[in-house]
């Protein structure tokens, strides 16, 4: 049992964490109240702050033609789902297969999955744009500025996480469950539909609010693959039409950020059962 001072430790520590870890999405939500002036004289503060001026701030970033909000959301929409619903399909049939098969190939193709989650982004991005360039001349489909081309690079750059949290789960589930399945006449793949995947509903859930979080607020692989000035847009790339030259809308930017903020913040606080009961899952299976 753990000491009161100890506990106090603890407990002033997890405090310290939290207002650094809240402390800019403080400075987001409490500027989306003021206007450019307010924001440069005192951007920690309350003062200057209004219901008024946040209204002002959303009807301008709503309206903008440069931010194009709805379209942008739209975009970044359409990327997540999709995306998710690949990398959950794909990822748990790739996991499965890794699983049940124990041979020396797929523990090489299991490790290259691991292998990969430790390269980072910035090493790959540009043979990644002359490579996706290179493979959508030679099929004649864009794969570059297109929506098709980046749902293909996040499933490729999702896959290995996907595929590693799901494996150790399938560990997990009882091997008597396939073979009963199969006696009763099943195939395969009503096997894997029927049985497994059903089964694997924590802890897909809990690989899609992580994958999601990412997707909808990355902005450097839609920054390369898209374009800043490229018909499709997401959002954290639409914000940066807020952002010129010489003069840096920070009243718009902020705004622009907190309604990009707020579906994925909703989302969480909706499945936070269910991603920690998958996390907890995954770890004891």
């Amino acid at each position: 049992m753990v000491s009161k001072p100890k506990r106090t430790i603890i407990t002033v520590i997890g405090i310290i964490i939290a207002i650094y870890v809240l402390s800019p999405f403080y400075l987001v939500l409490v500027n989306t109240f003021k206007n450019a002036n307010s924001i440069v004289a005192d951007p920690v503060g309350l003062l200057g702050a209004g219901f008024g001026q946040f209204k002002t701030n959303l009807s301008n970033v709503v309206n903008n033609s440069n931010f194009n909000f709805w379209y942008a959301f739209g975009a970044s929409a359409l990327i997540t789902i999709v995306s998710l619903a690949l990398l959950a399909l794909l990822g748990s049939m790739a996991a499965w297969v890794i699983c049940r098969n124990k041979t020396k190939w797929s523990t090489v193709i299991y490790l290259t999955f691991i292998a990969s989650m430790t390269i980072p982004f910035q090493v790959v991005m540009l043979p990644l744009i002359s490579t996706f360039r290179d493979v959508g001349k030679f099929l004649g489909i864009p794969m570059l500025q297109s929506i098709p081309g980046i749902v293909f690079a996040y499933c490729g750059f999702g896959g290995a996480m996907t595929v590693f949290i799901l494996t150790g789960f399938i560990k997990g589930v009882p091997y008597e469950l396939e073979e009963a399945a199969s006696i009763d006449g099943c195939t395969p793949e009503g096997t894997f539909f029927r049985i497994i995947f059903p089964l694997l509903k924590p802890v897909i859930t809990t690989v899609t609010i992580l994958n999601g979080m990412w997707i909808w607020n990355d902005y450097l692989l839609p920054s390369l693959m898209l374009g800043q000035n490229g018909k499709v847009k997401t959002l954290p790339v639409a914000v940066q039409a807020f952002v010129g030259s010489y003069v840096k809308q920070w009243d718009l930017i902020l705004t622009a950020a907190l309604l990009a903020m707020i579906p994925m913040i909703i989302i969480f606080l909706i499945a936070q059962k269910q991603i920690m009961g998958g996390m907890v899952d995954g770890a004891v299976k």
